[in-house]
C-alpha cells in the first residue's frame, strides 16, 4: 500500500499530467541537495523514497578500489577490503553505499528541497506542453478566453494556456473573459520561462476550417482550397476548384442565397470574402483573382520570374488596385505572381513613348534650351523653373501658355517665338544642299543619257534604233530626272532625251519665266 507522500505526488502527477517518477526523482534530488547543504559535503549523494512507509534515505555512494594505495579521494572512492567488511558481496568496480542521517535538516534545508521540487516538476510540465503541442501546428482548436492582459488575449486551450497577440487578433474583433472562440495554433515558442503557446485569428487556416466545416464538398473532397489570401479584419481572396464538373465550386461555397459564406463572414465579424474559381492558367487566374475590376487584357512579362502587367479601364484603376492597394495585394498572394497594374491611358503613353524612342533615337525629343542661343539666359531661366526644359516642349506651347509662365510677358514671348523660329530655320538648310546635289546628279545622269542617244544616232553605219528602244532610252532618262527640284532643267532634259531641237521662242519664255 503506498503512503501518504507518494499519494499526493500521484495527484499532482495526474493535475500537471507528467509521469509521477519525474516527481518522485524530483523529491529525492531535494533531500540530497538538503543533506549536502547541511554537511557541507562533496560525497557523491543519492536519494531514495520508500513508497510504502513514506521513508526518504539518503545514502553516500563509494567506488570500489583494489587497495588503500589506489585510493585519491577517500569521500568518493573506497577499497576492496573495508568494502567486504560492509558488504561480503562487493567486487571491485562496483559501488557501496552508507546510510546518512537525515535528521537535524532544518527550515533552510526544506526550503531548498522545495524550490528543487518546484523547479523539477515545472520543466517536466514545459516539456509535457511542448511534446503536445509541437505537432499540432497549423491546427484549429477550441479556446476559452481566461484574461485580458492588454492587447494580449490569454486563452485556455486546456493543458496550457495560450497567448493571442495583437497583430494575430482581427481588427474587427474583441473579446470578453469566459467567451469560447475558434483559434489556430500558430506555433509553441521553448524558451527560458517554459513553452510558449501562440495562437491567432488572423491566420489563413482558420478561413479554410471554417468552409471545410460549413461546405460539405469541401469536406468530401468534391471541392478543393487551392490558394488562400488574406489580411484579417479587411479581406480574404480565397481560390477554389471542383474535382466533379457538374459541381460548381464558386456556388458550393456560396451556398442558397449567400447561407454558407454569410455563416463565415458572422464568424469572422463581417470580414468581405471573395471566392474565385481557381486556373492553371496564370493570365485567366489573374483575371478572376482581381475581382470585382473588369481586366482590360493581362501580358505575361516573365515567365520565370513570375511577373504580369494587368491593363485596365481608366475608371476600373481604383477598383482593381483596392483601398491602399490591397485588392492587387491579396491578388498578388493568391496567385504567387508580381502584378504591375496599368490604366489604358498609362499604357497608350508608354507605348507612345517606345515607339518615339525607336523612331527617333531619343535625340530630337530632347533638345535641351541652351541650344536656342536667342532665348538668353534670363528667359531660359524662368522656363526651367516652370518644367520647360526642352526646345520641343516650348514649340508646342501657345501665347497664351506662355504668357502663364512667370515673368514672362507679351514681349517675352514674341522673342521666344521669333528664337525658336531661327533655331528651326537653321536646322533647314543641313538638309537643303543634300537635296539639291541629288538633283544635280539627276540632271547629269539625265544629260549623260542624252549625249549617248545623240551619239548612238549621229554615228555613221549604225542601223536606226527602233522606236521602242527609243522610248525605253527616254523612260530611263526621266526616271533619273524625276527627283530633281529644278522644273525648266527637267523640261530641257526631256526635250534632249526625245532628240528634239527647243524652239528659240520656247527656250526665251522659260528664261523669261
Amino acid at each position: 500500500m503506498a503512503g501518504q507522500i507518494y499519494n499526493v505526488i500521484e495527484a499532482l502527477s495526474r493535475e500537471k499530467s507528467i509521469d509521477p517518477q519525474i516527481v518522485v526523482s524530483a523529491v529525492e534530488d531535494a533531500i540530497v541537495a538538503a543533506t549536502r547543504k547541511r554537511d557541507k559535503s562533496q560525497e557523491n549523494l543519492k536519494g531514495e523514497l520508500d513508497k510504502e512507509t513514506d521513508m526518504i534515505r539518503v545514502y553516500a555512494v563509494k567506488s570500489i578500489l583494489p587497495s588503500e594505495d589506489d585510493i585519491e579521494d577517500p569521500q568518493l572512492e573506497i577499497s576492496l577490503e573495508e568494502a567486504k567488511a560492509i558488504d561480503p558481496n562487493a567486487e571491485v568496480g562496483g559501488e557501496v553505499r552508507f546510510l546518512k542521517s537525515t535528521e537535524g535538516l532544518g527550515r533552510i534545508s526544506a526550503q531548498i528541497a522545495k524550490q528543487i521540487i518546484f523547479q523539477k516538476v515545472r520543466e517536466a510540465e514545459r516539456d509535457t506542453v511542448y511534446n503536445e503541442y509541437i505537432g499540432r501546428v497549423g491546427e484549429v482548436i477550441n479556446a476559452t478566453v481566461k484574461r485580458i492582459e492588454g492587447p494580449d488575449v490569454i486563452l485556455d486551450i486546456g493543458k496550457a494556456e495560450a497567448r493571442m497577440s495583437k497583430k494575430e487578433q482581427s481588427r474587427l474583433e474583441s473579446f470578453a473573459v469566459g467567451e469560447r472562440v475558434r483559434v489556430v495554433l500558430a506555433r509553441v515558442d521553448k524558451n527560458a520561462k517554459g513553452p510558449a503557446v501562440v495562437v491567432s485569428r488572423s491566420a489563413p487556416e482558420l478561413v479554410q476550417n471554417l468552409f471545410q466545416t460549413e461546405v460539405p464538398e469541401i469536406y468530401d473532397g468534391t471541392v478543393v482550397i487551392r490558394a488562400i489570401a488574406r489580411e484579417a479584419g479587411e479581406r480574404t481572396k480565397i481560390a477554389v476548384m471542383s474535382k466533379d464538373k457538374d459541381v460548381d465550386a464558386v456556388g458550393a461555397c456560396v451556398g442558397m442565397k449567400g447561407m454558407r459564406v454569410q455563416s463565415i463572414i458572422r464568424e469572422l465579424r463581417g470580414e468581405k470574402i471573395d471566392i474565385i474559381e481557381y486556373h492553371e492558367d496564370a493570365v485567366t487566374f489573374a483575371e478572376k483573382a482581381l475581382q470585382p475590376a473588369k481586366v482590360s487584357r493581362v501580358t505575361v512579362v516573365d515567365q520565370s520570374d513570375k511577373h504580369l502587367e494587368v491593363v485596365v479601364d481608366d475608371s476600373q484603376l481604383s477598383l482593381a488596385i483596392g483601398k491602399k492597394g490591397q485588392n492587387v495585394r491579396l491578388a498578388a498572394k493568391l496567385l504567387g505572381w508580381k502584378i504591375d497594374i496599368k490604366s489604358e491611358e498609362e499604357k497608350r503613353q508608354e507605348v507612345e513613348q517606345q515607339m518615339a524612342t525607336l523612331t527617333g533615337g531619343g535625340g530630337d525629343a530632347t533638345t535641351p534650351l541652351d541650344r536656342v542661343a536667342d532665348l538668353g539666359e534670363a528667359i531660359i531661366t524662368k522656363l526651367h523653373e516652370a518644367n520647360i526644359t526642352t526646345v520641343e516642349a516650348l514649340a508646342d506651347m501657345t501665347p497664351e501658355q506662355l504668357e502663364e509662365v512667370p515673368g514672362i510677358g507679351p514681349k517675352s514671348v514674341e522673342k521666344i517665338f521669333i528664337a525658336v523660329n531661327n533655331y528651326f530655320s537653321s536646322l533647314e538648310p543641313q538638309a537643303a544642299p543634300a537635296e539639291a546635289g541629288e538633283a544635280v546628279v539627276a540632271v547629269d545622269a539625265a544629260e549623260s543619257a542624252n549625249l549617248g542617244l545623240l551619239a548612238e544616232e549621229a554615228a555613221p553605219g549604225e542601223p536606226a534604233k527602233s522606236e521602242a528602244a527609243e522610248a525605253e532610252q527616254t523612260g530611263h532618262a526621266l526616271e533619273a530626272i524625276a527627283g530633281a527640284e529644278d522644273a525648266p532643267a527637267a523640261d530641257a532634259a526631256e526635250v534632249h532625251a526625245q532628240g528634239e531641237e527647243p524652239a528659240a521662242e520656247e527656250s526665251e519664255g522659260e528664261t523669261k519665266a
